[in-house]
């Protein structure tokens, strides 16, 4: 088994890594209070824990065990073992997909777009958001991660649009702090 840097640092995470912009995530995501929001990439669920208040249902995915270990003690979580390109989930099946300073883990980023396209409603949202890295301090970051072999690879924003060339996509982005938004809306 491969050495998993997250089920190592599970136990410690939310204690060493800052909060997450939540409310600029509810105002991206504009749930309705019946909402079934999907936290794709979602670790300990720092940001589906709060999130859970103001949707319907929250399933938080993730591959590291450790990661979904933490979750599994906040309340109303559904942690599932899934990978971004794979997702065990019906056509259709969420309003709201979130993916939170992840995209740059996962193996095939185009992969991980089609599939949460794949399992968003009509109507629907996918909101990412990216440390920026086209800022210096990113980069900095990016070359930590490299150097601690983590298999990150960071997109600028218009890499990541690209990654939604869908029938029926409408995607915004814009940069908040270090931080690049990109809205995917299915139309």
């Amino acid at each position: 088994m491969p050495f998993d840097h997250f089920d190592i640092l599970a136990p410690i995470y939310e204690k060493v890594i800052p909060a997450a912009a939540t409310e600029s995530m509810l105002r991206e995501l504009n749930p309705s209070p019946n909402c079934r929001l999907l936290d794709a990439g979602g670790g300990t669920g720092r940001v589906s824990g709060f999130l859970q208040e103001h949707v319907g249902s929250v399933v938080l995915s993730d591959i590291s065990m450790g990661m979904l270990k933490e979750a599994a003690t906040k309340d109303n979580l559904q942690p599932t073992c899934a990978l971004t390109e794979a997702m065990p989930f019906a056509d259709d099946f969420f309003d709201c997909v979130l993916l939170v300073d992840a995209l740059h883990h996962v193996k095939d980023q185009a992969e991980t777009a089609h599939e949460l396209w794949r399992i968003v409603k009509p109507g629907g949202r996918i909101v990412i958001q990216e440390p920026d890295i086209r800022t210096f301090a990113v980069k900095l970051i990016a070359i930590m991660e490299k150097v601690t072999l983590m298999r990150s690879h960071f997109l600028a924003p218009q890499k990541i649009i690209e990654l939604f060339p869908f029938e029926g996509a409408e995607v915004e982005t814009h940069r908040e702090d270090l931080n690049a938004w990109v809205i995917v809306k299915k139309m």
